[in-house]
């Protein structure tokens, strides 16, 4: 799976400041409602919403946002039942393809916000189906260290993982991503968690079929400044892109 988690990656080395934290508030808090809406309002019973609200719990949202979250989403609080989940496509510079994913109360307002976002920063929202097809979605279990890689692996065979990648968590903190089928995440962390392994997150994620190489500055800092304008957007809840570049580029990028 080489290559399939750039932006990911890119987003732990640069270890941004969350001095947007009421905007990470608010993004989990739009998973916890769809995913109360879209099953039972328990999390013992509904997957998408354990999974958010360990998201919501690492994240430090207390207790009570997470409670109101849920019972929004369940129909026993006003708000929360207008959003939708819709995905967006584009190109930022050098071909580069991007999936944006989206929760909104207001198409029109996400829609104008994106393809702004896109236009300042050497990019263009495309037509849906422009680059979906070079995206294959995936579940993914990240998992914290230390990493003993027979354990990792035995607990991958055993939870029918696809395959899994050594990452580095941060500076201190090495991990892992463990890869499988979407239909298969629920077990798969399951099993990881039977094994004594520390799942720090399960999500679905996009994963490029195939990514191109950044090799220049300027247009590094245009796609690392794309795609922070599309993130920091209120309706966004993930960015993906097909890009890699050297971390000694990106480094340059980020001054």
């Amino acid at each position: 799976m080489a290559g399939h988690s750039k932006w990911a990656n890119i987003k732990r080395q640069k270890a941004r400041v969350d001095a947007v934290k009421g905007k990470v508030f608010a993004r989990i808090s739009r998973e916890i409602i769809v995913a109360a809406r879209s099953g039972v309002p328990d999390p013992a019973g509904n997957f998408q919403l354990r999974t958010a609200i360990e998201k919501a719990k690492a994240a430090d949202i207390p207790n009570e946002n997470i409670e109101r979250a849920i019972a929004k989403g369940a129909g026993l609080a006003g708000g929360g039942s207008e959003l939708e989940a819709i995905r967006y496509e584009g190109y930022g510079v050098g071909g580069v393809a991007i999936l944006i994913e989206a929760l909104t109360d207001n198409r029109n307002r996400t829609a104008a916000d994106l393809r702004e976002a896109f236009s300042k920063n050497g990019g263009n929202l495309g037509e849906t189906g422009c680059v979906g097809w070079m995206f294959d979605q995936k579940g993914v279990c990240t998992v914290g260290g230390p990493i003993d890689e027979e354990q990792l692996f035995e607990a991958s065979l055993e939870g029918e993982a696809e395959s899994y990648d050594l990452i580095s968590i941060d500076e201190d903190t090495e991990g892992a991503e463990v890869f499988t089928n979407v239909a298969n995440l629920e077990k798969l962390a399951e099993v990881l968690k039977q094994q004594n392994l520390t799942v720090l997150q399960s999500e679905n994620r996009w994963i490029p079929s195939n990514t191109v190489e950044i090799e220049t500055p300027e247009k590094a800092k245009l796609l690392l400044k794309l795609m922070d304008a599309l993130e920091d957007l209120e309706d966004v809840q993930s960015v993906t892109a097909n890009f890699e570049m050297t971390d000694e580029l990106m480094s340059l990028s980020m001054v």
